[in-house]
């Protein structure tokens, strides 16, 4: 009788909420709070069937109450985010329309196509349940393998470094897909970290989180390894539940990573490094505070990929470069903040593990222009020219966007 009860009052308060996914985890919520209120009512001498009558009286009208639970528990949309990134997709058109690329109208017809499919993918991340990427983490991991293999047997040799595979005439960013598919690989162990106990188990996970690293060294490509080390790691930190002992495992990996990375740059170094030296400080340094122009007579390679941000402010002035750095400081503070609003592991490490995804390469990008950072291959997000980068950036933000839409009507899988 007490059950038939309650359904029923359930039923006629999710009738009035709207998101379907929301129902499980306020029919849940409901009903312990009325076995509870019944509890009490059956202690102070009330028999059942009137503790439950009681109760049900108690939570007041059904009706109002899904009213209320729909406007708490609806999905949510971080419009702050979309507008970013409307604005910074724009801005990489600007050194396309300066003519840094011959021909730049093909350049121009090309990232309008690749745009297009990147709000496609940016639409498909966000609607989707993202919590069903979790029990496919060994399917991400091996797909990631697939593309390194396939890069080292068939992929591009572009400058002795091998970074692209062709299919049917289209040139594909294989380490920057590999990188995405390894990040939901790795959110999705870590959202089970605790199925992982034993010597055994935490020697496959040390192995499988070295295998990408020591492939990136034979394509080579060290921006990954450390766009990966500090993605993982983050994750990692995290994640575990004794938080100690994750950080000191998290800094030791770090610390030989580092060291590895390191030691592998300076006996490979960057091609851009091979013949002369760039000069990006002088670059910057007379730009001026609204800067020479789109259409000057700067001759700097790579000025609409990995050294954007040197063009911009030299063509645009430092005033535009400041309010660049704010654009990706204001976007990578928010998708931050939002890594800690859904009570959701899984989503939470989607979010931090994604943020470290832009926040590595960004400050990388922009410090290396002022020689703080060694010079590498690595994109500005949303900025920086390409179609397979701008469409693993825009698949992120749809993933960092579905997390913050259903903080409020998906189950808590965590504490805190």
């Amino acid at each position: 009788m007490s059950s038939s009860n309650f359904e029923e009052y359930l039923i006629k308060v999710t009738s009035k909420v709207k998101s379907k996914v929301a129902h499980g985890m306020i029919k849940k919520e409901l009903s312990n709070h009325m076995e509870e209120l019944s509890q009490s009512f059956q202690e102070r001498g009330l028999s059942k069937k009137d503790a439950d009558k009681k109760a049900i009286q108690e939570m007041g009208d059904p009706f109002t109450i899904g009213k209320n639970m729909n406007h708490l528990h609806k999905p949510k949309m971080d419009w702050l985010l979309i507008v970013l990134f409307v604005i910074l997709a724009g801005i990489r058109f600007l050194p396309l329309i300066g003519g840094v690329s011959v021909p730049s109208f093909s350049f121009i017809k090309n990232q309008i196509v690749w745009l297009v499919l990147a709000i496609l993918a940016l639409i498909g991340f966000l609607f989707f349940d993202y919590r069903k990427l979790k029990n496919l983490w060994m399917y991400f991991y091996g797909g990631g393998l697939i593309l390194f293999f396939t890069t080292l047997l068939a992929g591009i040799d572009l400058n002795g470094v091998k970074r692209w595979i062709s299919l049917g005439g289209i040139a594909i960013d294989a380490p920057a897909i590999s990188l995405f598919l390894f990040f939901i690989a790795w959110a999705g162990i870590f959202a089970k970290i605790n199925e992982f106990k034993g010597w055994k188990k935490q020697g496959m996970l040390l192995f499988l989180f070295w295998t990408p690293v020591l492939l990136s060294t034979m394509l080579p490509q060290f921006m990954f390894s450390i766009i990966y080390f500090f993605c993982v790691l983050a994750m990692y930190v995290f994640s575990y539940v004794h938080k100690q002992f994750a950080i000191k495992v998290a800094m030791g990996n770090l610390l030989i990573g580092i060291i590895f990375i390191r030691t592998m740059i300076l006996k490979f170094p960057n091609s851009y490094l091979s013949d002369t030296l760039i000069p990006l400080k002088d670059i910057l340094s007379e730009a001026g505070w609204f800067g020479k122009g789109l259409y000057n007579d700067l001759n700097l390679p790579e000025a609409h990929t990995d050294f954007v941000f040197p063009f911009l402010v030299h063509s645009l002035g430092w005033a535009f470069g400041i309010i660049l750095c704010l654009l990706l400081f204001v976007f990578i503070l928010r998708i931050s903040l939002n890594a800690f609003k859904t009570k959701d592991l899984f989503g939470r490490l989607l979010a931090i593990g994604g943020a470290a995804l832009f926040i590595v390469p960004a400050c990388w990008n922009i410090l290396m222009s002022f020689g703080i950072v060694p010079i590498m291959v690595v994109p500005l997000p949303f900025i920086s020219y390409g179609g397979s980068i701008l469409l693993v950036y825009s698949a992120l933000l749809g993933l960092f966007l579905n997390v913050y839409r259903r903080k409020d009507i998906v189950e808590p899988t965590m504490v805190n």
